[in-house]
C-alpha cells in the first residue's frame, strides 16, 4: 500500500480523497493554484505545492509541475479526482513512465473509451446495445450532412472526446446542421483540445441511467447497481438518484450485465461508469463510459456502504476486489443535488466571490460533500461547483422530503446558489412522480424565475452584524410568528447561526 498520494484536484473531490487516505493512513500532497493558496483542500493535505498562476494551463493542467510535484514529495501515486486531467491518457501514461501510479484505468483503456467513437465500436463487437450513429468522427460537413439524413432527424452533435456536455448540440432540421456542427466543433477544441466531432440519432426524453463499475488487475469486474443520472440543464447532470424510479428488477439485471460486459470489453481496471440512455419502450442503449470517479459517486456510497475512493486506491496498489458481485447489497434510496455558485437569475452565470456565512444541514441520512469554508473566496476560473449535497432515507418519498428538508437549512451567503431552483424540483409533482427524463427541466422548469415575494431581509441582517461583530438578541416566538410564517432563516435561529 502507498505511504503517500499526490491529489491532482481542487475543491470538494480534492478533499474527498485526502479524507479517505487519511483513515487509510496514507499521507496527502495537494497541489494548488495562485488563486487557491487558502482553498479547503491545500489545508487538509499534509503537504502543498504550488503549481502556478491561477490558468488551469499553468497550473491544473500542467503536467510536467504535477508530476514534479509528486516526485519532489515523494508521493508514489496520484489520484486526478474528476475534470482537468482525470480523464486524459497522456497525463496517466506519463505518470506510469515517471515511475508513479495512476489511481485510474490504464492510459491505452483511458484512450480508447475517452473516444466515443471508438468506444461504440468496442461495445459494437462485444454486443452492447449502442445507439445509431457514426462509429468513427468526421469533420467533412458534406459527409456529415449525408449521415444525417442516412439517420434522420433529430440527430445530435457530439464531440468525439470529452464530456460533460460540452460539445454537444440537437439539430432538429437540416438547415440547423452547419451552424450546429461549428458551436459544437469549437466548443469542443476549446474544452478538451480536440474539436472532433460525430453524429448520433438524437433520442427524445430518455432517460439517462448509469452503472457504477470497479474492476481490479485479476479480471474481477463487479457492477455496484445504477444512478439516475436523467435531470439536467444544459446537458449537465443536477440532481441524481439511486435506485432509478424507472427499472424493473429484469431491467436492472440486464442492463447491469451490459455494464460488465462493456468494462470487460474494454479491459477495464479500477472505479469507471458504464452510461445508458434508456427509451420508454424499455430498450437501452451504451452511451459511453466515464473513466474516473463521478460527481455522483456518493449516492451510491450511501447505499452500499462502500467507500469508492478506498476501493481506487486498493486496486491501484494491485490488490484484488475483497468481495464477489452476490456480496454487494443495496439499501434504501439516496439523491444528490449539485450546489453550483451561479446566480439563477442571470441565467445561471458563475456566481465567484466570498463566502459570508456557511452553514450545511445536519442530522440523520445527510452528507454534504464541499471544499468551502466561511470566508473563502471562490474564484472565478474555475468550474462553479462548490460541493454536493447528499441525502439518504429508507424509500423515495422519505428521501425526497429529506432533500426539501436539507435544502432548506443549509445557508450559503456571498455567492449565488440554485438551492431555491433545486427545491423547487424535489418539490415538483412530476420529479415526485419519479416521471423525470433528459429534456425534464426544458418541459417543466424553462420559464423558472426565482420568487422574490420572500426575500428575508433578516439574513442580510445577521451577515451585517456578524461582520460588525455584533451579536443579535434572540427574539421571542410571539415576535417572530408561527412555524408556518417563519422562513428558515428564523427557524434555525440567529444566536445558532452566528454560533
Amino acid at each position: 500500500m502507498f505511504s503517500k498520494i499526490l491529489v491532482a484536484n481542487r475543491g470538494e473531490i480534492a478533499v474527498r480523497v485526502m479524507r479517505t487516505a487519511r483513515e487509510m493512513g496514507i499521507a496527502t500532497v495537494a497541489v494548488y493554484s495562485e488563486a487557491d493558496r487558502e482553498a479547503l483542500h491545500v489545508l487538509t493535505a499534509d503537504e502543498a505545492v504550488l503549481l502556478g498562476e491561477s490558468d488551469p494551463a499553468s497550473s491544473y493542467l500542467n503536467i510536467d509541475k504535477i508530476v514534479q510535484a509528486a516526485k519532489d514529495t515523494g508521493a508514489q501515486a496520484i489520484h486526478p479526482g474528476y475534470g482537468f486531467l482525470a480523464e486524459n491518457p497522456v497525463f496517466a501514461k506519463r505518470i506510469t513512465e515517471e515511475g508513479l501510479v495512476f489511481i485510474g484505468p490504464p492510459a491505452d483503456v483511458m484512450a480508447n473509451l475517452g473516444d466515443k467513437t471508438t468506444a461504440r465500436t468496442i461495445m459494437a463487437r462485444s454486443d452492447v446495445p449502442i445507439i445509431p450513429g457514426m462509429t468513427a468522427s468526421e469533420a467533412d460537413p458534406d459527409r456529415l450532412a449525408v449521415a444525417a439524413g442516412t439517420l434522420g432527424y433529430p440527430v445530435l452533435v457530439k464531440a468525439a472526446a470529452g464530456g460533460g456536455g460540452k460539445g454537444m448540440r440537437i439539430v432538429w432540421s437540416e438547415d440547423e446542421l452547419a451552424d450546429a456542427i461549428a458551436m459544437a466543433a469549437s466548443e469542443a477544441l476549446a474544452a478538451f483540445g480536440d474539436g472532433s466531432i460525430y453524429l448520433e440519432k438524437y433520442l427524445d426524453r430518455p432517460r439517462h441511467v448509469e452503472f457504477q463499475i470497479l474492476a481490479d488487475r485479476y479480471g474481477n469486474v463487479v457492477h455496484l447497481f445504477e444512478r439516475e443520472c436523467s435531470v439536467q440543464r444544459r446537458h449537465q447532470k443536477i440532481i441524481e438518484e439511486t435506485p432509478s424510479p424507472a427499472l424493473t428488477v429484469d431491467l436492472r439485471q440486464r442492463m447491469a450485465a451490459a455494464a460488465v460486459a462493456a468494462a470487460k470489453a474494454a479491459g477495464y481496471v479500477n472505479a469507471g461508469t458504464v452510461e445508458f440512455l434508456l427509451d420508454r419502450t424499455g430498450a437501452f442503449y451504451f452511451l459511453e463510459v466515464n473513466t474516473r470517479l463521478q460527481v455522483e459517486h456518493p449516492i451510491t456510497e450511501m447505499t452500499t456502504g462502500l467507500d469508492l475512493v478506498k476501493h481506487q486506491i486498493e486496486i491501484a496498489a494491485g490488490e484484488p476486489l475483497p468481495f464477489t458481485q452476490e456480496q454487494v447489497f443495496r439499501r434504501g434510496h439516496a439523491i444528490e443535488c449539485r450546489i453550483y455558485a451561479e446566480d439563477p437569475e442571470a441565467n445561471f452565470m458563475p456566481s465567484p466571490g466570498k463566502i459570508l456565512l456557511f452553514r450545511p444541514a445536519e442530522g440523520p441520512g445527510i452528507r454534504y460533500d464541499h471544499g468551502i469554508y466561511r470566508g473563502f473566496d471562490v474564484p472565478v476560473n474555475y468550474d462553479p461547483i462548490l460541493g454536493k449535497l447528499i441525502v439518504w432515507a429508507e424509500d423515495r418519498t422519505s428521501a425526497c422530503a429529506r432533500m426539501i428538508r436539507a435544502l432548506q437549512e443549509s445557508v450559503l451567503l456571498g455567492v449565488k446558489t440554485p438551492v431555491e431552483f433545486l427545491l423547487d424540483i424535489i418539490s415538483s409533482e412530476p420529479f415526485r412522480a419519479g416521471d423525470i427524463h433528459t429534456r425534464f427541466i426544458e418541459e417543466h422548469f424553462a420559464q423558472w424565475k426565482p420568487d422574490t415575494s420572500t426575500d428575508d431581509v433578516a439574513a442580510l441582517g445577521f451577515v451585517l452584524n456578524d461582520l460588525a461583530g455584533v451579536r443579535p438578541a434572540l427574539a421571542s416566538q410571539a415576535d417572530i410568528g408561527t412555524a408556518e410564517q417563519q422562513s428558515p432563516w428564523q427557524r434555525l435561529g440567529a444566536l445558532d447561526l452566528l454560533g
